[in-house]
């Protein structure tokens, strides 16, 4: 069965309707799911109920000013935040840098330039957050491993790996595109006193790739190296 991301939750705060539907438009063309508000008392009672996933903020709003609305979330989120305003000195710019933005948009501005910013700081959030946890992601967050769990995800599902298996994965999945002779896993995974043949790394992966590729005989992930043994491509997410 195909697993779907979860769509991400923008929360849009402008006191104009036209801008804020017009974000609204071009966001939810990009498949997230988007939440409104106008001022900022509303953000407030809005925000630990949605959760968002990033805000973008306009600095003009008619009760509390985006500045200290910003402040205020500051000191309980570290969600994106993208401020949007009119104001375009460098030094409004750094105070909104300052004070815990993440970006800065002027007005007027472009929608399509706007929902590229999001994406990417949507993607570098991620990022961070997978690294602080502990997951290394591969190709698209189709393969997650996580090191802190002893756990390995495939499309969203666990992955129910012996311990032998998940050391051969995390050990050629930390070394990308470095070849490995089945001596060397064997040295690196398995007990040091193993004495067995060294074939048996052979076994280990094949169950590994029936259990971590859609077609075994055209692998994502583990690739055979003629003559010396294997090598891990998955392609790791930034």
């Amino acid at each position: 069965m195909k697993m779907h991301k979860q769509k991400k939750r923008i929360l849009v705060v402008d006191d104009e309707t036209k801008i804020v539907e017009v974000i609204k438009s071009y966001l939810e063309k990009a498949e997230y799911f988007v939440y409104s508000a106008y001022d900022g008392i509303t953000v407030m009672k809005l925000f630990d109920k949605i959760n968002p996933d990033l805000m973008i903020l306009d600095l003009m709003l008619p009760d509390i000013n985006g500045e200290n609305l910003c402040r205020i979330l500051r000191e309980k989120s570290k969600i994106p935040i993208i401020m949007l305003t009119a104001k375009t000195s460098e030094g409004d710019i750094i105070n909104g840098l300052d004070i815990g933005a993440d970006d800065y948009v002027t007005k007027p501005f472009s929608p399509r330039q706007l929902v590229a910013r999001v994406k990417a700081l949507i993607r570098r959030t991620e990022g961070d957050k997978l690294r602080k946890e502990g997951l290394i992601s591969f190709n698209n967050g189709k393969l997650i491993i996580d090191t802190l769990k002893y756990e390995v995800k495939k499309s969203g599902t666990i992955v129910n790996l012996t311990p032998i298996e998940y050391n051969i994965l995390k050990t050629m999945a930390s070394y990308p595109e470095k070849n490995f002779t089945r001596e060397e896993l064997i040295s690196i995974v398995l007990e040091k006193s193993f004495d067995g043949y060294d074939r048996a790394i052979d076994s280990h992966i094949k169950n590994l790739r029936q259990k971590l590729e859609d077609n075994p005989k055209n692998s994502l992930y583990i690739l055979t190296v003629r003559g010396i043994g294997y090598r891990f491509i998955g392609i790791k997410d930034k």
